[in-house]
């Protein structure tokens, strides 16, 4: 009884910072269209048209931040998974047995890994007992391992990952947007009611809550938007800007950048009409991951890479962006993924 009691809980507090945000966009439609824009804009044509350029704002605002939340987060493949057997016995095995048995484990089973830990390991985790697909990590919330996790956002109760950055840079994009028009548009009024030359009623003070809300939210997105910008620019998660990625040759914080253009269509795709609409559209399989460098392996997959490059079909500048050799990459190594 007791630790359902406590399960519940904790679902409810993990909940609380959705409602709020979900209460504050609630009040702030009826603070502007009915407070604002009704009973105080005064000009009819001035009132169609903030109500006709703020839907649109509103609309992708919450279907972004809909889309972030619901999402279901990037799971690891069955087969990166050890048996049981397999994996009691790597718990009582040295540092250098264990390393060994995963890396056999990797190559047998064809898994795209490139990434290492300090030793030169696969990456494990011990809770899902499975290999680390490359930039996944062990969400402690979720109780899962997550594809290319970036962060577990209690704004959003949800894993920020492969399946949801997309949603997630569009969400503090639109928000920002959402609070900056409403800031501009209500900024008159304010000056206004502050002033007293507005009405004294309890319902103008929606419109100085509803700027001073505005403002103050647009604030904290701006930064936090633009460094999601800037990691986008770069494909770097927020995990990966702290502790760069371990390849082969070593750590290498932009290990996984192809230039700015081509970073830029793994998250948002190369339909340039959906660039900016709350669908999936991010390239790959959240598995596998083109890297501007080439480590030397004996596994099949990075061999493969090697022989491109001897043969001259791999541009070694492939951080200036060719895409179709990402796309090569992208499709033989799904190719190769049992399963897939």
């Amino acid at each position: 009884m007791a630790p359902a009691v406590i399960r519940i809980c904790c679902v409810a507090v993990r909940w609380t910072p959705v409602i709020f945000i979900s209460a504050i966009v609630v009040w702030s439609y009826y603070a502007y269209v009915v407070q604002m824009c009704f009973l105080t804009v005064e000009s009819i044509a001035e009132r169609v048209l903030y109500l006709l350029l703020f839907h649109p704002f509103i609309v992708m605002f919450a279907w972004s931040y809909a889309k972030t939340i619901f999402t279901p987060v990037g799971r690891v493949p069955k087969v990166f998974f050890l048996p049981s057997q397999l994996a009691d016995r790597l718990m009582r095995e040295s540092e250098e047995d264990q390393k060994n048995t995963l890396i056999e484990f990797a190559r047998n089973n064809n898994l795209p890994v490139q990434n290492r830990t300090h030793i030169g390991a696969p990456r494990y985790c011990e809770k899902c007992k499975c290999i680390k697909p490359d930039r996944s990590h062990h969400c402690s919330v979720c109780g899962t391992c997550v594809l290319k996790m970036d962060h577990h956002c209690p704004w959003v109760n949800n894993c920020v990952g492969f399946t949801t950055y997309k949603f997630f840079v569009m969400f503090l994009g639109y928000a920002l947007l959402y609070c900056l028009f409403v800031a501009v548009t209500s900024l008159k009024y304010f000056i206004q009611f502050w002033s007293g030359g507005v009405g004294n009623n309890m319902g103008k003070f929606h419109v100085l809550f509803l700027f001073f809300v505005a403002v103050m939210f647009a604030i904290s997105l701006i930064s936090l938007f633009g460094y999601h910008c800037y990691l986008t620019a770069k494909n770097r998660s927020t995990l990966e800007s702290f502790r760069s990625p371990i390849f082969q040759s070593g750590p290498d914080k932009n290990g996984f950048s192809l230039g700015k253009y081509n970073n830029f269509i793994e998250i948002f795709g190369e339909n340039k009409l959906m660039w900016f609409v709350p669908t999936f559209t991010s390239a790959g399989d959240g598995v596998t991951f083109p890297t501007r460098t080439v480590d030397l392996d004996s596994d099949g997959l990075l061999a493969d890479r090697q022989r491109w490059m001897e043969e001259g079909e791999l541009d070694s500048h492939l951080n200036n962006g060719e895409l179709f050799i990402r796309n090569k990459l992208h499709k033989l190594w799904i190719k190769q993924i049992p399963g897939s």
